[in-house]
């Protein structure tokens, strides 16, 4: 990270974390040897379109994933 570029963060419950994104995110799942599917990228496509928000996006995913 260069040095004039501070790294996202939010504050819960007193403590802070880092928010990566999905770039940074899918570089560090590639080294892990994670790779998305062609369904979870065509999913990823379609929120982008629909512009669901954070919240919306993990409710999708959770539904998609459910069994019953």
């Amino acid at each position: 990270m260069s040095k004039n570029r501070k790294p996202k963060t939010t504050k819960t419950n007193g403590g802070a974390r880092v928010v990566i994104g999905r770039e940074r995110f899918a570089k560090i799942s590639a080294v892990e040897g994670i790779l998305p599917s062609a369904g979870m990228k065509k999913r990823v496509a379609q929120f982008d379109r629909e512009g669901l928000s954070a919240a919306a996006r993990r409710r999708e995913i959770i539904k998609a994933h459910k069994k019953g």
